[in-house]
């Protein structure tokens, strides 16, 4: 989709989308793509790791926005650590200035409690297959009412659907199979509970989080505050390399783990689901603990 409203134009050279150094490699590559064919201008900036100052966050975010900014692209969840990012009050910051946000929502949207309607954003969007347990191609797209009309969806629509968020679903003949199994995941996610899956994932991620803590070469890149991740977590053992260690567990224990490297820091994103046990987490824990007491196997 792209937006056509003219107090909100992108795509005129030097134009400023920002964004942070920790947001999905999809949505860099597609404003990188912008950069190329329209002159515009990608703004990263780094936050840090854990963030526990939500406050601190806004204030990066204001402090990087420049006469040129025209949107701000944020993550709800930040793919790499579980981070939640204060989206309201960026949003409201934003606001007053007269720049949109859009959400990459996501590891958010079925992974914690939260309402939409609470983040009071422009955009929201999110992919249903990792949290909702959807099937792979589903997604979901909120656009604030007010600014449907400036969006011009990528499949062409009737001008009939000018200011209709039903315009956004032109894609030709739709697969009832996948809409069907959407309708599945959201009871299967409500005979759950948000709150108590939310409640579930924070305590799958403690049991591990709080025993590899104890060990002294363990470095957690995720907050276990309330409130600052919940699910997801990131964890380096120091001195191991972290592409290696994935491969071995994967290799010798068949546990899927994530091999994050970035700029500010490296680790294994941990995810566990609704469906782990703790025996699962237990071989995990005694995976690792093996390698810091007697390092990788040659």
């Amino acid at each position: 989709m792209t937006e056509r409203a003219p107090h909100a134009t992108l795509g005129l050279s030097a134009d400023e989308v920002l964004t942070t150094t920790q947001d999905y490699p999809r949505m860099i590559t597609t404003f990188k793509q912008r950069e190329r064919r329209e002159g515009i201008v990608l703004k990263q900036f780094s936050i840090p790791t854990p963030a526990e100052d939500p406050a601190g966050i806004v204030r990066l975010f204001e402090e990087n926005i420049s006469d040129r900014t025209r949107l701000i692209l944020m993550s709800h969840m930040v793919f790499l650590t579980g981070q939640i990012l204060p989206v309201r009050d960026v949003v409201a910051m934003a606001r007053k200035r007269g720049i949109p946000v859009i959400v990459d929502g996501a590891h958010a949207f079925a992974h914690f409690e939260f309402q939409l309607a609470d983040l009071d954003c422009d955009y929201y969007a999110s992919s249903l297959h990792k949290w909702l347990f959807a099937p792979h191609g589903t997604g979901l797209l909120y656009v604030r009412r007010d600014k449907i009309a400036g969006l011009w969806p990528l499949m062409a629509a009737p001008e009939t659907e000018d200011d209709d968020i039903r315009k956004f679903e032109e894609i030709g003949t739709h697969p009832a199979a996948n809409a069907l199994a959407v309708a599945e995941a959201l009871t299967f996610h409500e005979g759950i509970g948000a709150h108590r899956k939310q409640e579930r994932l924070i305590a799958l991620r403690d049991y591990w989080a709080d025993r590899l803590l104890e060990n002294d070469r363990v470095r957690l890149h995720t907050s276990l505050k309330p409130g600052f991740a919940c699910g997801i977590a990131n964890v380096e053992l120091e001195g191991v390399d972290t592409k290696s260690l994935a491969e071995h567990l994967w290799k010798q224990h068949r546990i899927l783990v994530v091999a994050i490297t970035h700029d500010q820091f490296e680790g294994l994103r941990v995810s566990p689901s609704v469906y782990t046990t703790y025996q699962e987490l237990d071989r995990f824990c005694d995976a690792m603990e093996d390698v810091l007491a007697n390092g990788l196997p040659s």
